[in-house]
């Protein structure tokens, strides 16, 4: 397809959309397509692609330099910025996937956080669970793709490595830092750290 047609295609979907009373900052930086659908007072930041199959609905903010695509997003939903959302995903309502935060075929629940910094791939995510900066989910093994399941309530802690198949049960809390390998169980805390060493008055090899 040639550029002017793309261009003027563009056009015509922010032309639309604006006429819909879609917030956007700067729109001739924003892309559509053909077949995205979009609720009511939705604010988009400069810079945002929006691919192939992405409904999103009311009352919805997507902060600058994210990509979506193949997802469905649901009311009262921040996303960004520098977000990717990959197909498969849904964002129920009030959850919040925050900068440099990528998703892949998971259900991100109610009023779920993944703040900054992670990556969710494969996952059922409840309600109210809280990913803390730095959470990977370890969903490929070389071979197959692997599922993770976390339960509502769970918080997990920075820089934490999930490695599926895993099952984070209601509640349970993941210390900060840990490679988690086996089933939690609700209301408890895991963690896996190796025992920090101090070596006073160290003096460096010459």
């Amino acid at each position: 397809m040639k550029l002017k047609k793309l261009t003027n295609i563009q056009i015509r979907l922010r032309n639309k959309f604006l006429k819909k009373g879609v917030k956007m900052i700067a729109p001739e930086t924003v892309f559509f397509s053909k077949d995205t659908k979009i609720g009511k007072n939705v604010t988009i930041e400069p810079y945002v692609v929006i691919a192939e199959k992405v409904s999103v609905g009311n009352n919805v903010r997507i902060l600058s330099f994210s990509h979506l695509e193949g997802v469905k997003i649901e009311n009262n939903v921040n996303i960004g910025p520098y977000a990717r959302i990959r197909p498969g995903t849904i964002l129920k309502s009030g959850s919040k996937v925050g900068n440099f935060v990528e998703v892949k075929k998971s259900i991100i629940g109610k009023e779920s956080k993944l703040n900054h910094l992670s990556y969710i791939g494969d996952t059922n995510l409840g309600k109210k669970v809280n990913i803390g900066a730095g959470t990977i989910t370890c969903n490929y093994d070389g071979a197959k793709k692997n599922k993770t399941v976390i339960d509502d309530g769970v918080f997990v802690g920075s820089n934490s490595s999930l490695v599926a198949p895993i099952k984070l049960e209601k509640k349970s809390i993941i210390g900060a830092g840990s490679v988690i390998t086996k089933k939690v169980s609700k209301n408890s805390l895991a963690l896996t750290r190796a025992e920090q060493i101090e070596i006073k008055n160290y003096k460096k090899k010459k």
